[in-house]
Parts: structure tokens; sequence; C-alpha cells
């Protein structure tokens, strides 16, 4: 199939060019477009990427960015893209998510295959695609939205830590393999934020998303997003590496006080 984004590619590199560019995938909802609007503040100007192209309109008509369609879980939706972007100083991957509460032994592997292929090749193939332009930029960042479940286990959600565990080893495996140029890689590992994420992983169910954070005061999406707007205001020579970020009342995937 072939997807064709030179006229936004055009737009894009007649900007200025002291004007920054930034992407954010996964930008239609939650931290991806709470991001989006943070880095769209700091003076970026900010391409937004998802699949829900009515939002993804909106969303970007209102910070004066460019927004492409993107599902990430598609190879050529995702070349079609990056194809798109002349030049870039930071990526947000932030396109990812969970399906389903089940023991290993229980397990259903579409659903597997669904958080692998969204919260791992898709981060793989948008890192791919645009690395040659953060490294040409000449000051590049890329910033991955993992999880505590990049850094834990937990009962029955072996399905998602496994593919966070995942995503988080590739980003760091970046920070390796590009020392010395001019790129610097940042993981942030968010605890419970109240989002879409939950009524995802729980097929619309709005009771049982609820109830993840019944009882205790969850982060909300602008909480992350402006640790990104933080990560991607500092000097080039600074890498925060790794940051984790919970609620107060959180103490890991599997202990929380509940008022």
């Amino acid at each position: 199939m072939s997807i064709d984004h030179s006229a936004a590619r055009e737009r894009l590199a007649a900007l200025p060019a002291e004007t920054r560019i930034a992407v954010v995938t996964g930008a239609s909802s939650g931290i991806g477009e709470a991001s989006a609007r943070e880095l769209a503040g700091l003076g970026f100007h900010v391409v937004v990427g998802a699949r829900r192209v009515d939002r993804l309109e909106a969303l970007g008509a209102d910070i004066g960015g460019t927004a492409l369609p993107l599902d990430v879980t598609d190879a050529d939706s995702c070349e079609a893209f990056c194809a798109a972007i002349p030049r870039l100083n930071v990526l947000v991957n932030n396109a990812g998510g969970a399906k389903g509460t089940t023991s290993v032994m229980d397990a259903d592997e579409d659903q597997w295959r669904w958080m692998w292929e969204t919260n791992v090749i898709g981060t793989l193939r948008m890192v791919r695609g645009l690395m040659p332009v953060l490294v040409d930029t000449g000051d590049g960042l890329v910033i991955t939205i993992t999880s505590i479940a990049a850094l834990e286990s937990y009962d029955n959600g072996s399905g998602y830590t496994s593919a966070k565990h995942a995503q988080a080893v590739l980003h760091r495996t970046l920070r390796g393999e590009h020392l010395g140029q001019p790129v610097r890689f940042t993981e942030i590992a968010p605890g419970m934020v109240e989002t879409e994420f939950s009524r995802v992983r729980f097929d619309g169910d709005e009771d049982k998303a609820a109830a993840v954070y019944r009882g205790l005061t969850p982060m909300v999406a602008e909480d992350v997003a402006e640790i990104v707007g933080f990560v991607a205001s500092r000097p080039s020579h600074v890498n925060l590496d790794q940051i984790v970020v919970k609620p107060r009342d959180q103490h890991s995937a599997m202990r929380a006080h509940r008022g």
C-alpha cells in the first residue's frame, strides 16, 4: 500500500530553520495528547500521529502542529509517516497499551500479539525510521514512555509486563549503540495514570477501569507530560536516562494505599 505524505513533508521542510520539531505517537488522547500540548507550549512544532484521525486533526489544529495518521502496528503506515519528517529534535514513543488480565496458563495469544506489536515492534519501527533524521539534525532526543511494568512483574499481567520489559530493553540498548552521536535517550516509567489505558485493557468495561483507581488519587496525563517537557528542555549535554514516577499512594504495581 502506497501512502503519500509529500505535502506534509514540504510544509515541515519550509518551517524556519530555528523551529524545533517533535513527533508524538499515540497522540489522540491521554499522555500522548498532553505531551503534544506541553511540547507545543515550549515552542516545538509538533507532529502528532495516531489512528483516530478526527481527534488527531482537532489536536493538530489546536496546537498549530501537523497531524498525520499513524498505526504503529502497520509497517507501511510507519514508513510513510517517518518519510514525511525532514528533520527532528524530539521523538516521543508513546503509542502502546495493555489488553486483558490473565494468568500465563490462560494467556490469550491474540492479546499478547497485539501488546508486543504495539509496544515493542511499533517502537522499533518508529526509532528505525526516524533515527537518521534525529542524528542528522544534530540535537536529537528519544523519549520512550514505558511503565513500572517495565521494571516489575505482577500476577495476571505477564503479557503486558513482558512487552514493556522488551520495549524498555530496546530503548536502553539504543543508548549504548548511539553513544557518541548527537542524540539522547530518556525512559519515563509511570505508575498509575488515569487515562483511557484501563478502559482499553478491560475492553471498554467502565466499572473495571474505574476500580483500578478507586480509593486513591492517581496521576493524570498532564503530570507525565510535564516531565516530557522538562526532559525536552534540558541542555543537549544532559541525558536523563530513566525517570520513574508514581502517585504518592502507590508503592509498586501490586501495592497501593486505598482510603
